[in-house]
């Protein structure tokens, strides 16, 4: 944050009252620049209508709002409009469900040479995942974990602008912890008191990391479903056939990370990136079928991160000018630097970009066999990844994976609501659902690129301006 949002911060944090979430927003004054409606009653006139469930867009439908939710749908003649109604006429612009996405974060990498370690965007990353159409975020993993809560909750209060989050809590890590801000977890009895505790305090989701041991991990996983808590897992030390059986819920990144192939492997040790094995396997043979196959059995979940693996290749995705508009100068130098330099790597040895074209071919498969893939961007500044950007870029690369629009469009909306129990309320346009919409001047049905032409985004039926949250953040992610 900087000057002026902090004193706005402190300010709301005096000024409005800290009741429960379920409280209704009383906007305070910055959030207020960023909305176009907060009526009760809206009606978006004349729009093409992509629902989310994959069906074709519909010409000439009109969306009836009240309180939040979606009333009506439909020819504008076969809808009763109140009197009080504010008419908002679309001319044609489509509307599509607000992204769900279940991998995002709100750091960006500080650039250390040596340790991991981030910069916290509580209110730039929030402002452009918004503008961007994300309507419901799932934080994976946190490493300021009350920072995570506090905004969470000042979005849900008005004071801040940005996604309904579904906020993970710190990572569920065992030793040596990767990251100097990840707990060390040590036995089953510690993993379900981390779990508890971490519920209690109002996280909403768990994920796993590199080394966590397999006791650990299935203790957690049972403790978060005992308070019907969904887990994650980027996993090294524990295979995905493994965790799978467990009972996980999302395996993260794809297949390139999983270890279940990895020779002379121990158990609960993480042996090194599984880069090499990857590339010598085959979709089509028999360790790789059996291992879809038993993920898409125990209803295991996907999650597609295509935007940063396509990043750290350098020759996949090229620089975004809108995504570098929004760093600072110490951001921006550092990743237009890593870029140059990565891009002369590929340029040498192309095998990271041969592994992101085999990771498409996997992830369409995965999902063409029946299984369940969702997406996230996992904007950690790896590769410049930046939030509402690399959501963007995500939907365009799996349409490069062989996608339709369509399929791209509800793998990011209703199967996100899915994975999190939540479709009957999130990720399609359907009568009773929340107002959570996203207005693009295009057809992304058609030319997925149009997804970037984000005029208004709604969430729970309040608008607001894309472009205005854009440019509220130009030069201000820094590292």
């Amino acid at each position: 944050m900087f000057g002026r949002d902090i004193l706005v911060f402190i300010l709301s944090t005096l000024i409005f009252s800290t009741a429960g979430l379920a409280q209704a927003p009383n906007f305070s004054a910055q959030s207020q620049e960023f909305i176009t409606t907060t009526e009760d009653t809206v009606l978006l006139k004349d729009v093409r209508l992509i629902d989310g469930t994959g069906s074709p867009a519909t010409e000439g439908q009109s969306i009836l709002i009240e309180d939040g939710k979606i009333v009506a749908i439909g020819r504008l003649e076969d809808i009763d409009v109140p009197g009080d109604t504010e008419t908002m006429n679309m001319n044609g612009k489509t509307v599509l469900p607000g992204f769900v996405m279940l991998h995002e974060h709100m750091f960006y990498n500080a650039s250390d040479p040596d340790w991991f370690i981030q910069s916290t965007q509580p209110v730039i990353f929030p402002r452009l995942y918004l503008a961007g159409g994300v309507t419901t975020a799932r934080t994976a993993g946190s490493f300021e974990p009350y920072t995570d809560l506090k905004v969470k909750q000042y979005i849900a209060n008005g004071r801040l602008v940005g996604p309904n989050f579904d906020s993970t809590a710190p990572f569920i890590e065992g030793s040596p912890a990767q990251f100097l801000q990840a707990p060390e977890i040590d036995n089953e009895e510690e993993a379900r008191t981390f779990v508890n505790y971490w519920a209690d305090q109002g996280m909403t989701s768990f994920k796993a990391y590199m080394n966590v041991t397999r006791g650990v991990l299935k203790a957690s996983i049972d403790a978060a479903h005992e308070r019907g808590l969904k887990v994650a897992g980027h996993l090294c030390s524990v295979t995905y056939g493994e965790a799978s059986d467990m009972g996980i819920d999302n395996l993260e990144h794809g297949f390139l990370l999983a270890t279940d192939f990895v020779r002379n492997r121990e158990p609960d040790t993480c042996s090194g990136f599984p880069l090499a094995r990857f590339m010598e396997l085959e979709l089509d043979s028999p360790e790789v079928q059996a291992l879809m196959d038993k993920l898409i059995a125990n209803n295991t979940t996907i999650t597609s991160t295509l935007a940063v693996l396509a990043r750290i290749s350098a020759t996949v995705n090229p620089p975004n000018s809108a995504a570098v508009e929004a760093l600072g100068h110490g951001a921006k130098a550092h990743y237009l630097g890593n870029h140059a330099r990565g891009y002369a790597r590929a340029l040498e040895n192309d095998i990271w970009e041969r592994a992101v074209r085999k990771e498409m071919a996997w992830e369409k498969a995965f999902h063409d066999k029946g299984g369940l893939l969702v997406t996230g961007s996992d904007t950690t500044g790896i590769g410049g990844t930046v939030a509402g950007f690399a959501n963007h870029e995500l939907l365009k690369l799996l349409v490069e994976a062989g996608f339709t629009p369509l399929e791209a469009i509800r793998i990011a909306t209703l199967n996100g609501a899915i994975s999190m129990d939540r479709e009957n309320e999130l990720g399609s346009i359907a009568v009773g659902k929340n107002a959570d919409l996203i207005v693009v001047n295009g057809k992304p049905d058609m030319d997925i690129g149009d997804i970037t032409k984000v005029e208004t985004v709604f969430k729970d039926g309040v608008g607001y301006d894309s472009q205005k949250l854009i440019r509220s953040a130009r030069g201000r992610v820094e590292n």
